[in-house]
């Protein structure tokens, strides 16, 4: 084989290779949070299967969502405020979208963090690539000015999920299986 078509056939299988997380993830996530990720397909189809069950109105809003398309968290920063709410799937009840709070995204130059900061329920993580469509979002549940303990701290507060991008100004976090209360929980943002 040539040289051109040796580099030729190494760049389509890279091309047809999945993108994965990167190193760092793999080395802090914990075994709980892998699995949940692992079963993240089947969740998110039960959940959203028993959500279909609420109420219309809101349901209508989840399917609006869900139908957006995806855009590449390339060339775009997340940095500054959003607002944010979170809507819980499947589980205690078929489906609740909760009102709008305030949430902070900022660089510290190792890569995105979130802070949740108004609402009873509050997320710290970070973030880390999955493939140019999906972020792996990592970070800790606490409630009201609770200090949230550090991630790998127990199934009580750990977090795990899939960030999408919808576009400049929208995007989300789909956590599957929480720790409470539901199947799935999705953290929508926007500006």
């Amino acid at each position: 084989m040539t040289p051109r078509l040796l580099l030729a056939a190494f760049c389509l299988i890279g091309f047809a290779v999945p993108a994965h997380a990167d190193g760092e993830v793999q080395k802090l996530i914990t075994a709980a949070d892998k699995a949940r990720l692992d079963k993240y397909g089947e969740t998110r189809k039960a959940a959203l299967e028993e959500a279909k069950a609420g109420d219309p109105a809101e349901v209508k809003q989840l399917d609006a969502l869900l139908a957006k398309p995806l855009v590449a968290f390339s060339d775009k920063h997340l940095t500054g405020s959003w607002t944010c709410r979170t809507i819980k799937a499947g589980g205690l009840s078929p489906l609740v979208i909760y009102g709008w709070f305030k949430c902070k995204v900022s660089d510290d130059g190792s890569g995105w963090r979130l802070q949740k900061i108004s609402g009873s329920q509050r997320t710290t993580g970070r973030f880390f690539d999955d493939g140019e469509k999906r972020a792996i979002y990592l970070g800790s549940f606490s409630v009201n000015d609770d200090k949230a303990k550090p991630y790998g701290s127990g199934p009580e507060s750990d977090q795990v999920g899939y960030a999408f991008r919808n576009s400049a100004t929208e995007w989300r976090i789909e956590f599957p299986a929480p720790h409470y209360e539901s199947k799935l929980d999705i953290m929508e943002f926007k500006r």
